[in-house]
């Protein structure tokens, strides 16, 4: 291995991507750059300047010109933090949800349209050698957030999704069998019969594998939709991957037109209630049970799909 052999690699796959830049656009009418930005917001839903110079590398001045930018095209609003007052918080409109969304499918799309060039018997590789390249080169560097993809299930990750949710809850939480039942009926339902444009379910990947998961389906109440299963592995913790599935759910189910979205879950989970609290839900009844082989406090939130989002 070489230095020319690397800058060789280098050529060749910024050719690759800027030939799918050029030929799709994927970026107009915003830079590269800019498109990482909108990234950056649409799936950190506290952060602030220094937060995304810190996370994007960028300089200064270059940042506050495309916020100033992104200001005056209505895609972002900026105000005090709650975490600190000496700083402003930078959140996106709905017209700015809207556009990383249209970027994101862009992306995906033109992405999709190279893998399909690649047989199926040699995507493993392909995978295999990509994450190698990451491994070796990251030289001890832990995860970032924009290392993880949330992506749609493949084949088997409805099944992943049933077995990590018995597995970890037995280990943290000490369920039983109950549980496992429980997800099960639900992603069975799920896969047997649902509307893809009214239904969804996410998966988080980190280097190749699944990390975790989130659903999001229609509720028996009109105009309200229900996320399920919202699952972040152990190890993954810590890269806000909890907030990046809410947050698609939350936009996915404002996207196609629901007013309400609700959600059950049990006041021993307090990481996944911060996570719900930081979205905008609100807690509106609690009442004690007897699931699972635990006695718990079940809790119902909603979240007002009509109000800004925070």
């Amino acid at each position: 291995m070489t230095v020319q052999d690397i800058r060789s690699f280098n050529r060749f796959y910024t050719n690759v991507i800027g030939a799918l830049d050029y030929s799709r656009h994927l970026y107009a009418p915003y830079t590269l750059t800019e498109s990482r930005v909108l990234y950056e917001l649409a799936h950190a839903p506290h952060t602030d300047a220094a937060d995304l110079r810190s996370e994007l590398s960028l300089d200064a001045g270059y940042l506050s010109r495309i916020l100033n930018r992104f200001e005056q095209d209505g895609l972002i609003e900026r105000g005090p933090s709650k975490r600190d007052p000496r700083r402003r918080e930078v959140t996106l409109t709905v017209r700015g949800r809207e556009t990383a969304g249209l970027l994101a499918e862009r992306a995906d799309e033109s992405v999709g349209a190279l893998l399909a060039t690649v047989p199926a018997a040699d995507r493993p590789r392909l995978s295999e050698a990509l994450h190698t390249v990451r491994a070796i080169l990251s030289d001890g560097r832990r995860p970032r957030p924009e290392d993880v993809v949330l992506r749609e299930p493949g084949p088997g990750d409805l099944g992943w999704i049933v077995q990590r949710n018995a597995a970890l809850y037995a280990t943290e939480y000490d369920w039983n069998a109950d549980y496992e039942g429980l997800v099960a009926r639900i992603v069975a339902d799920f896969a047997e019969d649902h509307d893809p444009h009214l239904e969804r379910v996410w998966i988080a990947e980190l280097d190749g594998r699944a990390v975790g998961c989130v659903m999001c389906v229609r509720d028996e109440a009109p105009g309200t939709a229900r996320l399920r299963l919202l699952l972040v592995e152990p190890d993954a913790r810590g890269l806000r991957i909890g907030d990046q599935l809410v947050s698609a759910v939350v936009e996915f189910a404002r996207g196609v037109g629901y007013r309400d979205l609700v959600l059950w879950t049990n006041d021993i989970l307090g990481a996944a209630r911060r996570i719900y609290q930081r979205h905008g839900f609100v807690l509106t009844a609690e009442k004690p049970h007897r699931s699972f082989g635990q006695d718990l406090v079940g809790q119902d939130w909603r979240l007002d799909l009509h109000t800004t989002a925070e």
